[in-house]
């Protein structure tokens, strides 16, 4: 059996922070603020994967109010989904995301994080997609105040 689930995530950018997306440290003026790394992109996939199999998200399985994930590494988290989604009988089959930002440009970066993500899934680099739009100065990451990530992922039953 296969199964489909989406993500979504959006962080603020603050100057203070690093830019952390799909596992790649960015250099740029302003990061994401959030309790963890604020990785927008990894999030949206940890959501994904999980929403696929209905297992809830990362708010539930990593709640901003436990210390313990304060400043966590979202790579790391986004392994700890994909343990429970294999303990619970799910494989990854492929994930296609989106980078919603204004700046800076990402093209330069994506088969970086691509290569992050299918690591962490434990799955071929080409099974993992990775694109980056801007809102052509539209709504607030085309104004520069944030970031948005989607993802959509496929899962299979292991059994």
């Amino acid at each position: 059996m296969v199964r489909i689930g989406h993500g979504y995530d959006v962080h603020k950018l603050v100057r203070g922070r690093k830019l952390i997306l799909g596992g790649v440290e960015i250099e740029h003026e302003k990061g994401l603020l959030g309790h963890s790394d604020a990785d927008v992109l990894t999030h949206a996939v940890c959501d994904a994967l999980l929403g696929a199999a209905a297992l809830g998200d990362i708010g539930k399985l990593f709640p901003d109010s436990d210390e313990k994930y304060s400043g966590a590494d979202s790579i790391g988290l986004l392994k700890q989904v994909v343990k429970i989604l294999n303990d619970s009988g799910f494989c990854v089959v492929n994930i296609d995301s989106t980078v919603v930002a204004q700046k800076p440009k990402l093209s330069a970066f994506t088969d970086s994080m691509r290569a992050n993500i299918s690591r962490a899934c434990g799955v071929d680099i080409s099974r993992v997609s990775v694109k980056a739009t801007t809102e052509e100065g539209l709504g607030f990451s085309g104004e520069e105040a944030g970031m948005a990530a989607h993802a959509v992922a496929l899962i299979e039953t292991t059994d």
